[in-house]
């Protein structure tokens, strides 16, 4: 796998993502941690360890995975979470259906061995309708829009030209693969709980967001 970046995203995860960098250790990938400017302490708290780290320049998760996809030079990167509820295992996999005819590999927590510990009932409704909705309107394959555990080629990546910088992005990424046409599949895997156990989705304001933006997409078709 040495040639693939997992982009990392990582806003005050000082507790939480050195045991993530701990547990990666194991796998031959690179790294890349895109942490603003001001957080200094989870900076200091993955010194010691093999990664590359990139200041973010904008706000918001969506900023952060574009800026940090821009940095990437390997063939395939990976968007992983820092807070560890992303499981690593499923990493090998993912590159076996990359290498298999595929642009992106879409982990869904929905089907059939896939699951669960972070999910509330909230969380839950929502991703249930907004993928019924983007299944609907844009004919999607995949079973959990709002699941971010993708990994695909940097080159198909770079091709989307991401532009949402907040929590949209999660739903961007996959529709605009579909309206250029690549080719995307669904892994079932589990989520694990987060380290720290707390989330930083506020469900109602990302959800109007998310919302907008679907129905942004149905106008532009871009």
């Amino acid at each position: 796998m040495n040639d693939l970046t997992l982009v990392i995203p990582a806003k005050y995860e000082v507790s939480t993502l050195p045991v993530v960098l701990k547990e990666l250790e194991k796998y031959n990938v690179k790294k890349t941690i895109i942490i603003p400017k001001y957080d200094k302490e989870t900076q200091e708290a993955i010194k010691n360890f093999d990664c590359n780290i990139v200041e973010q320049k904008s706000e918001g998760f969506g900023s952060a995975l574009i800026e940090g996809i821009e940095t990437v030079k390997t063939k395939y990167l990976c968007i992983f979470n820092a807070d560890g509820s992303f499981d690593p295992k499923y990493l090998n996999e993912m590159i076996s259906l990359l290498e298999n005819q595929n642009d992106f590999v879409f982990n869904t927590r929905y089907e059939d061995n896939g699951g669960s510990d972070d999910d509330t009932l909230l969380t839950y409704i929502g991703n249930k309708f907004f993928t019924t909705l983007c299944k609907i309107l844009f004919n999607l394959n995949i079973s959990d829009v709002l699941f971010t555990y993708v990994m695909g080629k940097t080159e198909a990546f770079n091709r989307l030209k991401l532009k949402n910088k907040d929590f949209t992005f999660c739903i961007e990424l996959p529709v605009k693969a579909k309206f250029h046409k690549f080719r995307s599949i669904a892994l079932p895997s589990y989520e694990r709980s987060r380290i720290s156990g707390k989330k930083k989705v506020n469900e109602f304001k990302d959800g109007f967001l998310i919302l907008i933006s679907i129905f942004k997409f149905i106008i532009t078709k871009k």
